[in-house]
């Protein structure tokens, strides 16, 4: 049996937004240890605090204090904390109603097995040693059997208060390629570049799928296409992207390479950024030890007709 192929991957980026007046309210008392929400036209108090009523859609503005102590709603035990999870060691998932609010905050409760949890108990917001004005601000709940807190009155007004914030996302996984991906990849490595044929339509597509994405039915046969394609479309790159050594700008493109149906993506190199246009025709140029190309670079050859990929774009 051939080797199953598999890699880790990670899709990472920082989601950067600005904060209104009712957001910017609640994060910024986190910072401060005050736990904010918003009361709606029919007396509600929500907390997480929203910008507009989700019943009404009424706007909301008017911030109330509520108390660090409050109720289990539900919850669900965590056995094996990832990641960036409150806590490193297992906890509970808790949506927990704070004194004064009429709705729930979902966060992590630090406790010592699930049988020490239970809906209906009683607990408290555990504040961060250092806080930044985020909902990480709250370090977990803990369990408490004193008297519910009295909110101060807070007004949600502050001297410095936060106008944006940035969120990392993140995302580990391992990926597994097919038998069609896995052939693929093989062939990279001998410096070729194998695509599949479709049995219904003859079309071949490089990357294979192990399927025609158009007839829904299974491909097997090999074709060997290139090394040479054409530039179908393509886009200069001005941001520099993270862990990746190359220098802006720089251009990634769609190559139809000669023999496929389907056009792949590449870095274009060994021209100025701003001569790379459609019909252009390039090669891959590889580096030492690689197991795919490094980037395509133009051949010398007389730019491609429109017609003879206008079907690729």
């Amino acid at each position: 049996m051939p080797e199953v192929l598999k890699a880790p991957l990670v899709v990472e980026f920082p989601f950067t937004r600005s904060l209104g007046p009712v957001q910017s309210a609640f994060l910024t008392g986190l910072r401060e240890r005050v736990v904010l929400g918003v009361r709606t036209t029919d007396g509600r108090t929500l907390v997480p605090p929203v910008e507009y009523d989700p019943v009404t859609a009424d706007e909301l503005r008017d911030l109330v204090e509520v108390a660090p102590t409050g109720t289990v709603t539900t919850w669900a035990w965590n056995h094996e904390p990832r990641r960036a999870q409150p806590l490193t060691t297992p906890f509970a998932w808790v949506l927990v109603r704070l004194d004064g609010a009429d709705t729930a905050l979902l966060h992590a409760l630090d406790a010592p097995g699930p049988d020490a949890v239970r809906t209906g108990m009683r607990v408290r917001i555990r504040w961060a040693a250092e806080r930044t004005g985020a909902i990480t601000d709250i370090a977990c709940f803990e369990p408490y059997d004193g008297a519910p807190a009295e909110p101060g009155g807070h007004t949600g007004e502050f001297a410095d208060p936060l106008t944006g914030i940035v969120a990392p996302a993140r995302l580990d996984y391992t990926y597994s390629p097919g038998r069609a991906q896995s052939a693929y990849l093989a062939a990279l490595s001998e410096r070729r570049t194998v695509g599949e044929r479709c049995p219904a339509c003859r079309k071949v597509y490089v990357p294979p799928r192990g399927a025609c994405p158009t007839c829904g039915v299974a491909t097997s046969e090999q074709v060997e296409v290139g090394p040479r394609g054409t530039v179908t479309t393509f886009c200069i790159v001005n941001i520099k992207a993270k862990n990746l050594d190359i220098e802006v700008p720089y251009v990634y493109a769609h190559i139809a390479l000669d023999g496929a149906d389907l056009a792949l993506h590449a870095r274009i190199g060994g021209i100025p950024y701003d001569q790379v246009r459609m019909g252009l025709r390039v090669e891959p140029v590889w580096t030492p030890g690689a197991r795919h190309p490094d980037h395509y670079r133009p051949t010398g050859e007389p730019d491609a007709a429109y017609d003879t990929y206008k079907e690729l774009l």
